[in-house]
């Protein structure tokens, strides 16, 4: 029986300390933790999906809380189900024990209040989810309104870019040399072309 540890953030400046420590305090060897920087919203992560592969029959599956499996509530209980009942996987959330499939809860009140709990739990973590989101849209809405700026800068034409459109239109130079030369992409090209009325 193998103990693995899977960690989740969703964003690459997140700490994954908070996490990694709990990992290590269960005594979980650093080579069987599996860590993503991911959204939670689906379960299509690259070291989640390496993990599951090697999930066999028996083995243990450590997260510090049901957000950090994900947050989208339909995709959670599937998972789960999947890899207890399917693949035989015991699962333990740190955060709350009550949950720890290997506890082995023989009572169906047990199992009843197990379900229950994994369901509140889920549709938790979708609801951050979508307030997160909601907040996100307002902030921007906000900032907008402020005049602040979203998305790459525009840049500015160079003071040789005449010279160098004019070499292009004797065909001393391609438009990827003039790209190149300019340190832009073709298509900032063309913008910068056709807003010149070129």
């Amino acid at each position: 029986m193998m103990k693995y540890g899977y960690i989740r953030v969703s964003t690459r400046e997140q700490n994954i300390e908070r996490q990694l420590s709990a990992m290590l305090s269960e005594g979980i060897e650093e080579r069987y933790l599996y860590i993503d920087r991911s959204s939670g919203k689906n379960f299509n992560r690259v070291a989640y999906r390496r993990l599951v592969e090697l999930l066999m029959p028996g083995d243990e599956l450590v997260i510090k809380s049901i957000d950090r499996l994900g947050r989208n509530y339909d995709e959670i209980i599937k998972q789960w189900n999947y890899l207890v009942k399917e693949k035989g996987v015991d699962i333990a959330v740190l955060d709350f024990p009550l949950l720890n499939t290997n506890l082995k809860i023989d009572t169906i009140t047990g199992k009843f209040i197990s379900d229950i709990c994994l369901q509140v739990l889920s549709y938790v973590a979708q609801v951050e989810r979508e307030n997160i989101k909601q907040r996100q849209l307002e902030g921007i809405v906000e900032a907008k309104k402020k005049g602040v700026k979203f998305g790459r800068p525009n840049k500015t034409c160079p003071k040789e870019f005449p010279e160098i459109i004019e070499r292009w239109r004797r065909r001393e130079m391609t438009a990827q040399e003039v790209a190149h030369q300019l340190h832009i992409s073709r298509a900032t090209l063309y913008r910068w072309l056709k807003n010149k009325g070129k």
